[in-house]
């Protein structure tokens, strides 16, 4: 008798784990795209683009953390194509990165399908192709995760929101751009602005008195951006995942690859319509986009002039920087406090200094890290790595430090231990303003600076509440440090977000690893995966 009651309740009890455990599942969200060309006009020229389901720019993907997201994207195009997914952490996942290093991208008439989760993540994120020169044809759009219902936002919520894509654009083919780089010519400055693909129509509708989440993404090629409203103030809350102080701003810079949410509350009083402006940043001339902040109801069109752009080049954009801080005392996508993690007081464990430049090489125009132009081989990096395949990649072949050699071509990646604690720094030595962008983790931005780096910039660290982020711009003969924990097993990209220097070398890979072949550190290779060079042999 006894022994009955006892099998009873461990029945009970299993069936009851295994309620619970197909009740925790986190929900799916599934995608399919089809990615064709289509003509567009965004500046009045008629002009072939890359559309996602006949759109330009692509749909917007909004979910919730944990959400496991699916997409089947069906590649239309004539040459194989891939879509990186920006900010999006792909945790224990670099297989769904989709980049060149750890993907095949997807050949004409056929698919491919991401799978991922928005492991532990809020925030303003976007997508774009990351093969050859697509990216400057469309194929983008945003991607914005917001919190659990059981986890608390450090601000009231808001009435609405509203996804805003800055894009740079030429009125060249992307082909024809890419052509220029092939042939090692200088790349053209952009034609114009666009917002949400256009370059002034986009309009977004707001009702007075209400507060909105306005989520900005510089999706720009090569363009700096200054953002601003008409007659409106800026409370900064969130940057690429993290949290901030709620500062006001009159305007902020946002540099290529980067993503900022504000938050923007209309008159009450006042029924009239205003400008939103984005324009170019360190350029001349400068170029400019407008929506319309469209108050429901409104009979009275904007009328200029339009706000105006900071008057402050780079050193007035570094001031601006280091007044962006992380909020101690709200979470994240966790409902620990995100300054419970005292990012400042670890010791650090590897030490990288990033050097890039403009060489020639074999008589064209390259770009490089540490005297190494970048080249993808014919089989990606994570492929060769998982099936032990040689003659693909030499670990470490870059230095950790800048070298006097001559700059050659070359595949580059680091080798790291997974869980070490780095120190990156970034030393620009050229005139103009660098962007980077590090797939899988997100980092302090702990320092910017003039001149060359060394040991002694360290006291000028921000070691207490610098933000975390993806991408961090680095200014014209300056220096950017971050710190990071590197604990995202995989192989992830270093680049840089100025397109045509990427195009031409200007990034490496970090192959995060440890010796333990487990799920809780790394997911086995996708039933799914696509194989190409030397792993389809």
């Amino acid at each position: 008798m006894r022994g009955a009651i006892l099998l009873r309740i461990c029945l009970g009890l299993s069936a009851w784990l295994s309620t619970s455990y197909v009740k925790a599942e986190d929900p799916y969200r599934f995608f399919t795209w089809v990615i064709t060309y289509g003509q567009i006009a965004p500046l009045g020229v008629e002009q072939r683009g890359i559309l996602i389901n006949g759109q330009f720019p692509g749909p917007t993907i909004s979910c919730i953390t944990n959400d496991n997201i699916i997409v089947d994207v069906i590649n239309k195009l004539d040459e194989p194509f891939l879509i990186t997914w920006h900010g999006i952490k792909q945790r224990k996942s670099s297989w769904e990165d989709g980049v060149l290093g750890t993907n095949c991208p997807i050949p004409p008439n056929s698919n491919w399908t991401y799978k991922m989760q928005m492991k532990d993540q809020i925030g303003t994120y976007n997508y774009y192709p990351s093969t050859l020169m697509h990216r400057a044809a469309g194929g983008f759009g945003g991607f914005n995760i917001v919190a659990r219902s059981v986890i608390p936002i450090p601000y009231p919520k808001p009435y609405d929101e509203f996804t805003l894509l800055v894009s740079d654009w030429w009125n060249k083919d992307n082909k024809v751009l890419q052509k220029i780089l092939d042939d090692g010519k200088p790349f053209p400055p952009p034609d114009g602005l666009l917002i949400n693909g256009s370059p002034k129509s986009t309009k977004f509708t707001g009702i007075k008195g209400q507060t909105y989440l306005i989520r900005v993404s510089n999706l720009c090629l090569v363009s700096s951006i200054n953002f601003r409203i008409q007659g409106h103030t800026l409370v900064l809350v969130e940057v690429e995942g993290s949290h901030t102080m709620q500062d006001s701003y009159e305007s902020l810079d946002v540099h290529p690859g980067q993503s900022s949410t504000f938050l923007v509350t209309l008159r009450p009083s006042i029924l009239k319509d205003y400008y939103i402006v984005a324009s170019s940043r360190f350029t001349k001339p400068l170029l400019t986009a407008t929506a319309i902040l469209h108050y429901d109801g409104s009979t009275t069109q904007p009328a200029g002039p339009l706000p105006s752009a900071p008057a402050g080049q780079f050193h007035w954009s570094m001031r601006q920087a280091r007044t962006v801080r992380w909020n101690l005392t709200a979470n994240a996508a966790r409902p620990n406090p995100q300054g419970s993690y005292h990012y400042g007081t670890i010791p650090i464990v590897r030490k990288i200094v990033l050097a890039n430049s403009a060489p020639q090489i074999s008589g064209k125009k390259r770009y490089a890290l540490n005297g190494v132009s970048y080249v993808n081989p014919s089989t990606p990096l994570k492929l060769a790595d998982y099936f032990n395949i040689s003659g693909v990649f030499v670990l470490d072949a870059i230095k950790d430090f800048p070298t006097s050699a001559p700059a050659a071509q070359g595949v580059s990646v680091f080798g790291i231990t997974l869980h070490d604690y780095m120190e990156v720094v970034f030393q620009n030595n050229e005139n103009n303003l660098q962007s980077y962008h590090l797939a899988g983790f997100d980092f302090w931005a702990v320092g910017y600076g003039g001149g060359q780096w060394n040991i002694t910039m360290r006291k000028l660290y921000n070691l207490v509440d610098a933000t975390t982020r993806n991408t961090v711009q680095v200014y014209p003969n300056g220096w950017t440090a971050i710190l990071t924990s590197m604990d995202n097993k995989g192989m992830w990209n270093l680049r840089s977000q100025i397109w045509p220097r990427r195009y031409l070398g200007q990034e490496a890979y970090m192959r995060v690893w440890n010796s333990e072949r487990s799920l809780y550190t790394e997911y086995d290779i996708p039933d799914n995966a696509l194989l190409c060079g030397k792993a389809k042999a």
